[in-house]
């Protein structure tokens, strides 16, 4: 049952990443992103992670795909921009060459893994819930989650900085 499950969701999140390339139509281009992202949800549960499942359907496929859809909207791209884009020789020979390096570096980057299988005898269970996750946050990675939390904060008050209007400071 979980090995036709997997199967299913692998295939299906396949199909849905390779639709976001495909799609014509960004807004589709979107939901079929959001598909793959519950998908990848889905293969999280199946790896005992209900923690990254959770934060994976919240923060991307909730909060990241709003935002994508508010800038895709606010584009707002009309007719006009459904004429056919032309796209130079030397971008497509220039696409063409960083696929093939990217494809180079996957194989060589994996040539040298071994599949190891399941053993039941060294297995944990527990390994990916928020409980034991927690801990090791806290314990062993402590100071980069601070100093984390600091940027954010700096990236917070930066940010009001910006879009804070000065008096008679003109925006155009």
């Amino acid at each position: 049952m979980t090995e036709n499950l997997f199967y299913f969701l692998t295939s299906l999140t396949l199909l849905c990443a390779l639709m976001v390339v495909i799609s014509k139509n960004p807004v589709h281009s979107v939901l079929f992103l959001i598909i793959t992202f519950f998908t990848i949800s889905g293969h999280y549960i199946l790896l005992n992670a209900q923690f990254l499942a959770a934060v994976n359907i919240i923060v991307y496929a909730g909060a990241i795909m709003v935002l994508f859809l508010f800038v895709i909207m606010f584009l707002n791209m009309g007719k006009e921009s459904d004429a056919k884009l032309k796209t130079s020789t030397l971008s497509k020979i220039s696409g063409t060459v960083a696929g093939g390096l990217l494809f180079v570096v996957m194989i060589a980057a994996l040539k040298d893994t071994e599949i190891v299988g399941y053993n039941p005898d060294t297995y944990n269970s527990q390994i990916g819930m928020v409980e034991n996750l927690g801990a090791v946050l806290f314990r062993d990675y402590l100071l980069p989650f601070e100093l984390a939390s600091v940027l954010f904060l700096v990236a917070m008050v930066g940010a009001v900085m910006l879009g804070k209007k000065e008096t008679g400071e003109q925006h155009f």
